[in-house]
């Protein structure tokens, strides 16, 4: 097994906010990794230590074979970083876009590497359009071809999906996962549980700790959680009074069902009783992961 990323220990504070505490990690070469957690939990400062823009207060590791901190200028030579917001610039061609980008990396052939990007992202018969009139969906594709015209060998995605059609968001991650298939790594952050479901692997991040690393599948049978199902006649509409109930850590409407989850088996099913007849029926099901990421969240926040 080859490392694309190894690290250690790595912390890093602003002023008197400690962001993110004795974090390590490691991450196979060709692999998609998904970054979760809630708002401020540290992913993005995260993100930004492995490929050289942050300097870790404290922490080792290497990114590419090469050392985050005395080789952070090559590391940031060979990644690819997609932001959140659109950073290119909206009163350029899509094609200018990628010229100045092909400039900045000072790549050769750039005629012949800018031609292959906008066919590879469909991108050719909007190449003389303004960025700034392209909508969230093409917006995304531009930006990955920039991020990804210097060939790196790491990529990584801060939220690249906000705001996009699940159209769009479907053909991103198909592009995603056919550069990975050649050998491309990729670390995404996301709040999208589907998008979770689509990396190969997953690391929870809260209140700056590395809380829960693995496959979804992984993560959701280490989380102790057991999960009940609930259908009929306004079963969705039981939550609130559930919520309240001693062994329930969680209760969400699904539809017109209802999850209702918590690590206790005998305390949660004594929590339902009252329920658990006509004209409901109920059957214990797998987790989600979304079940697993709010139980992760209250674990985490009870613990801070």
């Amino acid at each position: 097994m080859t490392w694309a990323v190894e690290v250690e220990g790595l912390n890093k504070s602003f002023g008197d906010k400690h962001v993110v505490k004795d974090v390590s990690i490691r991450v196979e070469e060709g692999r998609i990794t998904g970054f979760l957690g809630p708002n401020g939990s540290g992913k993005t400062t995260t993100l930004r230590m492995l490929c050289g823009l942050l300097t870790p207060d404290s922490g080792r590791g290497c990114a590419l074979g090469l050392d985050i901190v005395k080789d952070a200028r090559e590391i940031k030579r060979r990644t690819g970083y997609m932001t959140q917001r659109f950073s290119l610039y909206e009163d350029l061609t899509v094609q200018e876009n990628l010229d100045f980008m092909a400039q900045v990396h000072e790549l050769d052939h750039r005629r012949e590497r800018v031609d292959a990007a906008l066919e590879r992202l469909g991108l050719t018969d909007r190449r003389r359009q303004l960025a700034g009139t392209l909508s969230g969906g093409w917006k995304q594709r531009l930006a990955l071809s920039a991020a990804t015209l210097h060939e790196p060998k790491l990529l990584l995605l801060d939220e690249p999906t906000a705001g996009v059609d699940p159209k769009a968001r479907r053909a991103f991650w198909d592009e995603i996962h056919a550069l990975a298939a050649k050998g491309l790594t990729v670390m995404v952050s996301t709040h999208y549980m589907d998008e979770a479901e689509r990396c190969h692997d997953i690391a929870y991040i809260a209140y700056g700790r590395l809380i829960a690393r693995g496959t979804a599948e992984e993560v959701i049978a280490g989380s102790g959680l057991v999960t009940f199902r609930a259908e009929g006649p306004d079963a969705d509409r039981l939550a609130a009074e559930l919520r309240a109930r001693p062994g329930v850590e969680s209760a969400a409407a699904f539809g017109l069902a209802l999850h209702v989850s918590g690590t206790d088996r005998a305390a949660l099913e004594a929590a339902i009783a009252p329920w658990r007849h006509e004209p409901w029926r109920w059957e214990q099901v797998e987790p989600t992961l979304e079940d697993v990421f709010i139980h992760l969240m209250g674990k985490a926040e009870a613990e801070e």
